[in-house]
């Protein structure tokens, strides 16, 4: 992989005075300069070094210029490529840009003008590099208890937390499903001064409805059929810490009522007990519903709303915003990258591109699963369209998904095997036909055979 410091440009000329000629020129403090003067070599090269530029023959035996164009933008099409040719024609530059070329030089090319060109593209690379040290930076900088955001939107919201953690005893966080309101829950534990209490987590929608008071207050033996033993409930078991009650606008009348003398009188009842018992716990409620709707038709107490409702904080929505998109994007590639022991290191632009064009009904949660999957389906260090889900590339595809689509049910080792296996078939055992099918180098797929024991 290139280091940041140094910009690689890769020349492939069959003529050798020529070659010569090019990289001579280009030969300066931070640039390194490689030749080729056979096309599949030169494609052995992009695989395993990623040069930044490419400056390539148009005529040449074997493969011509325009195929080894398309080879690499197929692999990584953030590698700027350049044709160089003595035959120049308007439709040869035309078909070249529409393949991906980033610029089409006429032979004989004079010192200046090949400085000027390639020196422009050589420093964007630097730019690129640049950019992504500080994109890494920010990524760190802009991460707030696990929460990653530097929108106006989500200042607010580390501010909020901020202000409430060391005081509440009960906090309502609303937001749609997906924005990750477990993770506020979360940052308002560490932050509060119960920290090192317990955090017990409850979600009041998964829970059988004729059980959820017993989970929520514990029951003593022979309350209901099948209650052996006497049970505490999550409150007793977060005493001295906080409990997390997700999507709390669920709940059935019953479990309010009960749920709103507990807040009250911070004591419990189990279900079938006539005593109670006091607990100490700071109680964070989330839901994605309107709580003041259901408060209007009767299905959630208008005293346990204001009860809970008295510290709340609203969680925006990722469409709301996009500006934290690319970070959460790389902070999601690292973390897959990590999870599937892969080099995956960020997005071309048009993949950036088809996400910023989504508006995210699933928000983070959606993005992440995405993100996840496209590590997953990437062969190579960068994630392009052809990685992500269908859903989001599709020309149907209005701005949400028709039916979301999971991640491979394989595990990251299973689908590998399966890809070099099916490419190896493919070529007929050819192994370098099968590293270009696979977008990586000879050895990468050496190593790979020999892991998979595919040899």
């Amino acid at each position: 992989m290139n280091t940041a410091s140094k910009v690689s440009v890769l020349v492939v000329d069959d003529h050798p005075g020529s070659l010569e000629f090019v990289s001579s020129a280009l030969r300066t403090d931070g640039v390194d300069v490689l030749t080729s003067t056979n096309p599949e070599d030169a494609l052995e090269k992009v695989y395993s070094i990623r040069p930044q530029v490419v400056l390539t023959d148009l005529v040449m035996p074997g493969m011509n210029g325009m195929e080894l164009l398309e080879r690499i933008v197929e692999f990584d099409p953030s590698i700027q490529v350049v044709l160089m040719t003595a035959h120049y024609s308007t439709e040869s530059a035309v078909e070249a840009i529409r393949k991906g070329a980033c610029d089409y030089l006429d032979k004989p090319i004079k010192v200046g003008v090949l400085r000027e060109r390639i020196g422009s593209l050589i420093e964007s690379a630097r730019q690129m590099q640049r950019a992504g040290k500080l994109e890494q930076e920010l990524l760190d900088s802009c991460q707030f208890e696990g929460i990653v955001g530097r929108s106006p939107l989500m200042w607010e919201v580390f501010s909020r937390i901020r202000r409430i953690a060391p005081h509440f005893r009960t906090v309502l966080i609303t937001g749609e499903t997906g924005t990750g309101k477990d993770l506020i829950a979360r940052a308002l534990h560490r932050l509060c001064p119960v920290s090192s209490g317990r955090f017990v987590a409850l979600n009041c929608s998964a829970v059988v409805e004729t059980l959820l008071e017993s989970e929520l207050f514990g029951h003593v033996r022979g309350a209901f059929t099948g209650a052996v033993v006497d049970k505490p409930g999550m409150f007793e078991h977060a005493h001295g810490g906080v409990l997390f009650l997700d999507e709390v606008g669920d709940m059935t009348a019953g479990a309010q009522s009960k749920l709103l003398r507990a807040l009250q009188n911070q004591e419990v009842q189990r279900v079938g007990s006539v005593s109670t018992r006091k607990v100490d716990v700071r109680v964070v409620a989330a839901t994605h519903r309107d709580l003041r709707d259901k408060v209007s038709d009767g299905s959630f107490r208008e005293d346990l709303f204001y009860r809970l409702s008295m510290i709340e904080i609203r969680v925006p929505p990722l469409r709301d915003r996009k500006e934290d998109l690319p970070l959460l994007e790389r902070y999601f590639v690292r973390k897959y990258s990590e999870q599937f022991n892969k080099e995956v290191r960020e997005l071309t632009q048009r993949a950036h591109l088809a996400l910023a064009r989504h508006n995210w009904p699933g928000n983070v949660r959606e993005l992440e699963n995405v993100v996840g999957h496209a590590c997953m389906m990437t062969a190579s260090e960068v994630i392009d369209v052809g990685d992500l889900p269908d859903y989001l590339v599709s020309p149907s595809h209005a701005g949400g998904p028709v039916a979301h689509e999971s991640p491979s049910p394989q595990s990251f080792e299973e689908h590998e095997r399966h890809l070099i296996a099916d490419a190896l078939a493919r070529s007929g055992g050819n192994q370098s036909e099968a590293a270009r099918m696979l977008r990586i180098g000879r050895d990468a797929l050496r190593y790979k055979i020999k892991k998979h024991n595919l040899g």
